[in-house]
């Protein structure tokens, strides 16, 4: 995955119409960075081929990122799966969470209380969650029936023991 267009050359960011705009990628790090206001952005697989992402930042130190895998065939979207949990494994910064729902079974706002504000309140259950070890352990309490695996460093993968 890139965030540098293929063919283009250049980073596309989605405008509030759902419009693309070209953008050097030097200038689109440089306004995350800035980490003042959302952003949704296009990470290429191909040059025909996009994962949409938005990128909110929150204004106590973190950030959420929201990826649209729709329109991707299933292996595309399981190598998205792994490339955002390597690099989850592998940030310096801790990341809070991972929830990975393919059916739909929750909206992705529906976990901001649980991830961020330390609430119990336990959304549906997804396909899997990784997340760290605090989190886990509200989600076990509150959902029957899961695995639990460690994925590297602080995360803890999550799945339904029998998935459809």
């Amino acid at each position: 995955m890139a965030l540098v267009h293929p063919v283009r050359g250049q980073a596309v960011v989605l405008d509030i119409e759902g419009e693309q705009v070209l953008m050097r990628q030097e200038e689109l790090d440089r306004l995350l960075g800035l980490r003042i206001a959302s952003l949704t952005m296009e990470w290429w697989l191909t040059a025909d081929t996009n994962v949409i992402d938005e990128y909110a930042y929150q204004p106590f130190g973190c950030e959420i990122q929201t990826l649209w895998l729709d329109g991707l065939h299933t292996d595309e979207a399981r190598r998205v799966e792994s490339a955002v949990i390597a690099a989850t494994t592998q940030l310096p910064i801790p990341t809070h969470a991972v929830v990975i729902d393919r059916r739909g079974t929750s909206d992705p706002d529906d976990w901001d209380s649980l991830m961020l504000y330390d609430q119990a309140q336990v959304p549906r259950f997804p396909d899997v969650v990784i997340a760290q070890e605090p989190i886990v352990e509200k989600i076990m309490r509150a959902t029957p029936g899961l695995t639990k695996e460690s994925v590297g460093g602080y995360l803890t993968r999550l799945a339904p023991a029998f998935q459809a």
